[in-house]
């Protein structure tokens, strides 16, 4: 019998490997869906047994969908496969009625154990099909992957851990962002760097990284408004004894640079040195502190994370610079990732 499945990403490589990684005892029909939006839409069109569900996606994300399935009471057993492993992330969705939780990249051996269950699966009633097709729904068979996608997907696995890392470090929630992967000249960068600052003042932070031939640079901005509720979460001695604007700087800056190289570090089976940390500015306008971290190099791929705290003013904005030369053995490196793709 077959077993219909949706699969709700806004990666067209996670939508892929999910879907090729299913059991084939489920003898699944899959239907693919870019966003929560389209993801609702089909489920109010057509009966399906089962979903997988991100998190981190435009339009509608899955914190957004999984309160829609329930205020419109549309039952389908789901499992969350996100990057976005904090904890708090994983207790909300469990509390939105997710059946688990499962953290990516996800390996077959874990689906296979995971959906014994529904292997003999009672079928939901046939829904009546829409009088107009939903047209963003895409089949796999028509899915290619490029090299920005498979970017976007590594990124949003390490960002997954960063954001993990500083919700433990603050017990706090961390929002995660849609990331942002280009090919940047200098000029270009600068300019990103001037709208991240908003007119706000900021403090910048630079280390450097290399692995096996793979070589970049690390930038964190806090803004000083963000700064201001740092302080106020963390517990440093108010009597002069450090320089707790500093060391706001620095730590946050190792928290979630360590963890997102990691991150990159695990899927593309790489090991990184990091340099000290060097303090570009603190408390500068935009101008001077891009004046103070120009580099050696004119043309750079930037990886850019902007991450919110909840309840609070608090975004601390990542970029990672990669050198073009880097480019070839980084795409070797993950070349695994596009494995059968036609």
């Amino acid at each position: 019998m077959t077993t219909r499945i949706l699969i709700t990403d806004d990666s067209a490589l996670a939508r892929k490997q999910l879907a090729r990684s299913l059991p084939e005892h489920l003898n699944a029909d899959v239907t693919f869906a870019e966003n929560g939006k389209i993801a609702i839409e089909a489920l109010q069109s057509q009966p399906f047994d089962l979903m997988f569900l991100d998190l981190t996606m435009p339009e509608m994300d899955g914190f957004q969908t999984l309160e829609a399935m329930r205020d419109q009471n549309i039952k389908v057993p789901v499992f969350v496969v996100s990057g976005d492993i904090q904890p708090k992330a994983q207790q909300r969705v469990l509390a939105l009625g997710a059946q688990a939780f499962v953290k990516k990249p996800v390996s077959q051996a874990e689906l296979v154990e995971m959906l014994e269950p529904y292997k003999d699966l009672e079928r939901v009633q046939s829904a009546p099909q829409p009088s107009t097709p939903i047209q963003a729904i895409s089949a796999p068979a028509s899915v290619k992957i490029g090299r920005r996608e498979m970017y976007m997907e590594v990124v949003n696995v390490a960002m997954g851990r960063a954001a993990d890392s500083l919700a433990r470090y603050f017990d706090v929630f961390v929002h995660m962002p849609l990331p942002q992967v280009n090919v940047f000249e200098v000029s270009e960068l600068d300019m990103t760097i001037r709208h991240l600052a908003a007119n706000d003042n900021m403090s910048g932070i630079c280390q450097g990284f290399s692995g096996e031939g793979l070589a970049g640079e690390a930038l964190m901005l806090i803004s000083d408004s963000s700064m201001k509720d740092l302080l106020g979460i963390l517990d440093y001695p108010d009597d002069g004894s450090i320089d707790s604007d500093l060391e706001v700087l620095v730590d946050v800056s190792n928290v979630l640079i360590s963890a997102f190289l990691a991150g990159i570090g695990q899927q593309a089976g790489l090991v990184f040195a990091q340099s000290y940390p060097v303090i570009l500015g603190q408390h500068m306008d935009v101008d001077s502190l891009v004046d103070n971290m120009r580099g050696t190099w004119k043309r750079t791929v930037t990886i850019e994370v902007s991450y919110a705290i909840d309840d609070t003013n608090i975004k601390c904005d990542l970029l990672l610079l990669l050198v073009d030369e880097s480019l070839p053995l980084l795409d070797a490196k993950l070349a695994y990732l596009m494995d059968d793709e036609d």
